[in-house]
């Protein structure tokens, strides 16, 4: 079931957050619904409850360069059908002011992002008020960003400049968004931190105080990048140095203080890398292309059952249910 990220963030604030996962493929997309259902392992057939999480599924504008969009939907439509329990909504990652309205009008999306954030303040609310116009009137969600993470992932390139408290409630009467990324030391891709870096709390803590009380907060480069994978990937002939991430056991504690929604892409990256290059190590013969998408849908599935044992989402889908009185 098809919902918008606004539902799902009522009833997670400041109790946990909902992770949002990027998808390309059928093999990430089947990985990731089976997850999200505690069904880690292929042939699982009953949802396990302890396990079972809403989420959100992300499509990036890299995604949707990278195939016809209509591929795309076309699967997570078939997906909803083949795992009718889910409960979870479809967002636009990081869209232009044109992409946005051409996801607005394809009566697809629940959710859109608009990314202005590299335009100078003013500028940002006016193209994410116009954004936020348009989406409205057709029962759609918008997400803007105020400030800039560093860091590389698809065609996001950013430069670091943290998120103002102050601004960030001026941005929000301003803008009429129905929620906000705010920067506060994460950063896309595999290199996110040196040294003891870590997530700037304290300026999490006042961006909560300065904007209206329970609104939704984001978390974008928010992926974990685990040494474990990027060992695997090394081990397999990969050349990953130093990648590093946002530590887990920071996402609840981020979530107590406003933050509803988590992205996490370049650790789904991650697995799909180590279990192709391992299986291809292996199995030098093998010309196959399922063997190893099988490895990885079920070992994808597994580490979306961590993540949001981390986020604090899992074992909340019925609450969910619930709460949207379905």
């Amino acid at each position: 079931m098809i919902v918008t990220t606004k539902e799902l963030f009522k009833h997670a604030y400041g109790n946990y957050a909902v992770g949002a996962y990027n998808i390309n493929n059928l093999e990430q997309t089947v990985g990731l619904f089976r997850g999200n259902l505690g069904k880690a392992a292929s042939n699982a057939d009953n949802v396990d409850t302890s396990k079972a999480a809403p989420f959100i599924i992300q499509i990036s504008r890299g995604a949707r360069d990278y195939t016809d969009k209509r591929f795309l939907e076309a699967m997570i439509r078939t997906a909803e059908e083949v795992f009718p329990e889910v409960i979870f909504a479809v967002h636009l990652d990081h869209g232009t002011e044109e992409v946005c309205y051409d996801c607005i009008e394809s009566g697809f999306y629940s959710s859109v992002m608009i990314d202005a954030s590299h335009h100078e303040f003013e500028k940002n609310i006016e193209i994410t008020r116009r954004v936020v116009e348009r989406a409205h009137a057709k029962g759609i969600v918008v997400e803007a960003e105020l400030g800039q993470l560093g860091g590389v992932e698809e065609d996001v390139v950013g430069s670091v400049c943290l998120t103002q408290p102050d601004q960030a409630a001026e941005f929000i009467e301003k803008s009429g968004c129905d929620s906000l990324a705010v920067a506060i030391g994460t950063s896309h891709g595999a290199y996110k931190f040196s040294g003891s870096q870590g997530l700037r709390v304290d300026v999490l803590e006042k961006i909560q105080k300065a904007v209206p009380k329970n609104f939704p907060l984001v978390m974008h480069g928010s992926s974990s990048v685990p040494k474990e994978w990027v060992d695997r990937i090394n081990a397999a002939g990969g050349k990953l140095a130093n990648a590093s991430g946002v530590d887990e056991n920071q996402y609840l504690p981020a979530a107590k203080l406003g933050v509803c929604k988590i992205n996490i892409d370049t650790d789904g990256r991650l697995v799909w890398c180590a279990i192709h290059r391992e299986s291809f190590r292996d199995d030098p013969a093998n010309f196959d292309l399922r063997p190893p998408g099988k490895k990885f849908m079920a070992a994808y599935a597994q580490y979306i059952a961590h993540k949001n044992g981390k986020l604090g989402s899992a074992g909340q889908l019925e609450s969910v249910r619930k709460s949207l009185g379905k």
